[in-house]
């Protein structure tokens, strides 16, 4: 994904491409021609500019939500993982030991290798292959105490939890705005700086910075709606800080 650098070149070269685009219209076609037609062109702005505000707004929605709900698909994965190991202490010796190790090394995997990966679009399949030993080792219990199959039974659930926000993470390093929509947005984008640039202004300064405003806040806009739509790439991600503060507190447990 795009990091600061590359959101900044691509919003400056959107800006110039825009007052290169003003010059060359007042060279080819004199403001002082297009100027009889600047109620229509202007008529023409306010809808066009009022259609597209709505579409950047509900994508910019959308694409924040989906961004916090991973946020928060992250802390729920990490304190399902925090509870396994807390009710593991209730476990038979033997799986006592595998099911606390197994969580300390859920958190190392998903730290060390899960989240480079998918920094890089990718998924690793290593805490899945853990999950499974995790899933192996609780079905291992023969002839549990009453207090074992309470704590077997709990952290039971609590591994079905954390397969499922697992799942989801995983889902939602793949997830995409569809291309349609991208197509509207960058379209859309385009025809409502145009339209800018069709007025017929004496003043080219003025006229300049009104081009100006459009181009940087559309491409601003449209670079937040890329960034944030990788919830795990970019300038704009959601870290590792949950499992980081579920391997310290599974540190401190005796």
């Amino acid at each position: 994904m795009l990091g600061v650098l590359a959101d900044v070149l691509l919003i400056l070269v959107t800006v110039a491409c825009s007052l290169a685009t003003m010059v060359l219209l007042n060279r080819f076609w004199p403001y002082e021609k297009r100027k009889a037609h600047n109620d229509l062109i202007g008529w023409h702005l306010g809808v066009l500019g009022t259609t597209y505000a709505v579409i950047l707004g509900f994508m910019l929605y959308t694409v924040w939500t989906n961004f916090g709900a991973a946020s928060v698909n992250s802390e729920a994965e990490a304190n399902a993982l925090v509870n396994i190991h807390r009710l593991a202490r209730g476990l038979p010796d033997v799986q006592r030991a595998q099911m606390r190790e197994l969580a300390v090394e859920y958190a190392d995997s998903v730290i060390e290798r899960g989240w480079p990966a998918m920094a890089r679009g990718q998924i690793n399949p290593e805490s899945n292959q853990i999950s499974r030993k995790m899933w192996q080792t609780l079905m291992s219990i023969q002839s549990p105490s009453w207090t074992e199959i309470t704590a077997e039974d709990h952290a039971l659930y609590e591994l079905s939890t954390l397969t499922e926000h697992r799942q989801v993470r995983q889902l939602e390093v793949t997830s995409r705005l569809p291309s349609v929509l991208w197509c509207v947005l960058l379209i859309g984008g385009v025809l409502t700086i145009f339209s800018a640039c069709l007025f017929g202004q004496e003043n080219a300064l003025i006229h300049g910075i009104q081009v100006f405003s459009f181009a940087f806040l559309i491409a601003l806009v449209l670079v937040a709606i890329a960034d944030i739509d990788r919830p795990f790439q970019g300038s704009v991600h959601v870290d590792d800080s949950a499992f980081t503060r579920a391997q310290i507190n599974m540190q401190g447990e005796p």
